[in-house]
């Protein structure tokens, strides 16, 4: 009976404490997502704001700097990531990522907007974030797809309006390279992140 009873109790207790864990880490992500997200409204600033190379610059870099950009290279490549070389893989996330940095420029009313954490589903090592961005009274479902590594929460697609980055990426991708090939892609590629 002593057993029984302390074999119930410990399974209690692993299911509060994973309970908890889960908790924190949804207060971890809500808190990191906030932070970045103020430090980004206090750079843009108001409509109209012009800025400097050093400030577009600090903005990629908080915009783009909890994105895994291995994971979502990986994603966008998908299969063909895998039959790749390492110095080929090397070269593609860091052109990918440049392209990508480069684009979250694009549309800077959209970090004005007002966001509300509508949800954070943790699992272990994996957590899906759900927001409503609202500008101008218009309501765009921004999600986002994260796993914790390296001791912090990243970033590895993000949905605007039920698009996938990393899936829509991987359809331009795979278009590419199933018709011209993956050096195609690769030298494409290249041309973007010089323009960028």
């Amino acid at each position: 009976m002593k057993n029984r009873f302390t074999g119930i109790l410990f399974i209690f207790v692993m299911f509060f404490m994973g309970s908890l864990h889960a908790q924190q880490s949804s207060e971890d992500i809500k808190s990191l997502l906030l932070e970045r997200d103020q430090q980004i409204k206090e750079l843009v600033g108001p409509e109209g704001t012009s800025y400097t190379d050093q400030q577009r610059d600090k903005m990629k870099e908080i915009i783009n700097g909890v994105i895994d950009f291995e994971a979502m290279s990986k994603e966008a490549l998908a299969t063909t990531y895998d039959t790749i070389s390492t110095d080929k893989r090397d070269e593609f996330v860091d052109l990918f990522s440049t392209i990508v940095r480069d684009q979250s420029l694009n549309n800077l009313d959209i970090y004005r907007a007002e966001v509300t954490y509508r949800d954070i589903t943790v699992e272990g090592d994996q957590a899906r974030v759900e927001t409503l961005a609202t500008l101008k009274n218009v309501r765009t479902p921004v999600n986002y797809e994260m796993h914790f590594k390296n001791g912090e929460w990243v970033i590895t697609d993000m949905e605007i309006d039920d698009v996938s980055t990393a899936g829509s990426y991987n359809r331009q991708f795979q278009r590419i390279i199933n018709q011209k090939g993956f050096e195609s892609l690769m030298n494409s590629l290249r041309k973007r992140a010089e323009r960028a």
